[in-house]
């Protein structure tokens, strides 16, 4: 909180709305878990989905637990117990050079399903889109390991920096089209697995929930741009993420997103930052480092430096992020509207993201940019150097590079980390005090 700000709030009314966000995003995310964990003792099935492009609401209508191959690697670096998992997979012979995220799922599956925060079922079924390259080799290993059916949605994304899909044009509607077909094709499939029917008024419910859900979170990031900034885009942003992908399409995710919106809001307008004061606000390009997350935290919020925004808040967040609302009077040609903008949005954001950059350079009074490419995702981490150029180019912003990794502590340097961080505060502060001479002269 600001100095001076702690007057303007109750007691009572600030510390039922102060942190419920992260309180009910633990809660809520815990109880998903559990659920999943159990799926196998009521005889219920699980499909295996990735965050950008899960098709959670159509899946949901069939029944299927959701499994998120991203999101249980990442716990596992969370939790501290990464490398058991790295070490069983590379025994099993997965290169030490290849996806982290891949390996430490592929040591869950040798281990039965074992996990820090439960059991992972096996699937019944895995569905894909192509948003990375790592999601097609990687289903082939289920494919392998277990002998069930995927399904790969082939998403066209943007042909280049200049074309992106916007709703209305003859190449969008062509390959809305495209995409629909496909949306169909798994319905079909869907049904023979499940043994039921496809219902398109559960379908329509589910859409709305996601609907109340996206509109719920763009105005959460929206409300990022307040100085001081209500949450970090960095820590508190991955609780919100994780909510986002695993009750998509739920009414409990819904309502989180609708009570967290009224949280931003009321820290917003009572001036409670993040932290007790901020000094720099910062844009975070990547993602984020996991073995040490609370740490990688710590040393830019000992500086006072806020992630207000993050590319990861968008590419991982299934489209949330876009704007856009299902048609809920044609619920399978506005999920395949959505699936196309959605994915290829994802896409971009990993690829074609130098305008928007500057624009929350503007939008978010952001001091700097911190550019986090992973030793083990050559996806997320190709050309960012390039695109600090670029950006640097059309802004005077600072950036700085530290390179680390998503799971795997063997790669992460600490101590080097800190060094540059350290460093790169210093520039900052160095850069505000010739500007803050020049406006005094």
């Amino acid at each position: 909180m600001q100095n001076g700000d702690k007057s303007m709030t109750t007691g009572d009314e600030a510390s039922k709305v102060i942190g419920r966000g992260a309180r009910e995003g633990a809660r809520l995310f815990r109880e998903w878990f559990e659920a999943l964990t159990g799926a196998p003792g009521r005889g219920e099935q699980t499909a295996y989905v990735f965050v950008m492009g899960s098709l959670a609401e159509l899946l949901r209508t069939f029944g299927f637990h959701l499994s998120f191959p991203e999101i249980n690697s990442l716990q596992t670096a969370v939790r501290r117990v990464a490398q058991d998992y790295l070490n069983v997979a590379e025994d099993y012979g997965y290169s030490p050079d290849i996806c982290g995220y891949v390996k430490a799922d592929v040591g869950v599956q040798l281990r039965g399903g074992e996990h820090p925060m439960g059991r992972i079922p096996k699937p019944t079924l895995a569905v894909l889109t192509n948003a990375c390259n790592t999601y097609l080799k990687w289903a082939e290993i289920w494919e392998r390991m277990y002998h069930m059916p995927t399904f790969t949605l082939d998403i066209p994304g943007s042909r280049s920096a200049s074309y992106r899909h916007t709703p209305g044009g003859r190449d969008f509607e062509r390959d809305c089209k495209y995409v629909e077909h496909q949306v169909r094709e798994l319905i079909s499939l869907c049904e023979e697995i499940s043994g039921k029917s496809f219902d398109i008024d559960a379908l329509r419910e589910r859409l709305d929930h996601t609907n109340q859900m996206a509109a719920a979170y763009s105005e959460v990031l929206r409300v990022n741009r307040s100085r001081p900034a209500p949450f970090n885009a960095l820590n508190e942003g991955t609780i919100y993420l994780g909510v986002c992908n695993a009750l998509r399409g739920d009414p409990r995710g819904s309502q989180y997103f609708k009570d967290l919106a009224q949280e931003m809001a009321y820290k917003a307008a009572h001036r409670i930052g993040t932290l007790p004061e901020e000094k720099y606000r910062l844009t975070f390009v990547g993602v984020p480092c996991y073995p040490i997350f609370r740490r990688f935290y710590e040393l830019f919020a000992t500086w006072g430096g806020v992630f207000v925004t993050s590319t990861y808040l968008q590419f991982a967040a299934g489209g949330l992020d876009v704007g856009f609302e299902y048609d809920l009077r044609r619920p399978i040609e506005g999920l395949a509207e959505g699936l196309l903008l959605g994915v290829s949005y994802a896409m971009d954001a990993m690829f074609f993201r130098e305008r928007e950059l500057v624009e929350w350079v503007k939008a978010y009074h952001t001091d700097g940019i911190v550019y986090h490419p992973i030793k083990s995702c050559r996806t997320v981490s190709t050309g960012l150097a390039d695109k600090r150029r670029a950006i640097s180019e059309m802004s005077d912003v600072m950036s700085l590079v530290i390179e680390s990794d998503l799971v795997d502590k063997r790669v992460v340097s600490e101590a080097q980390m800190k060094n540059r961080i350290d460093a790169f505060f210093e520039g900052l502060a160095s850069r505000k005090l010739r500007t803050g001479a020049g406006a005094a002269a």
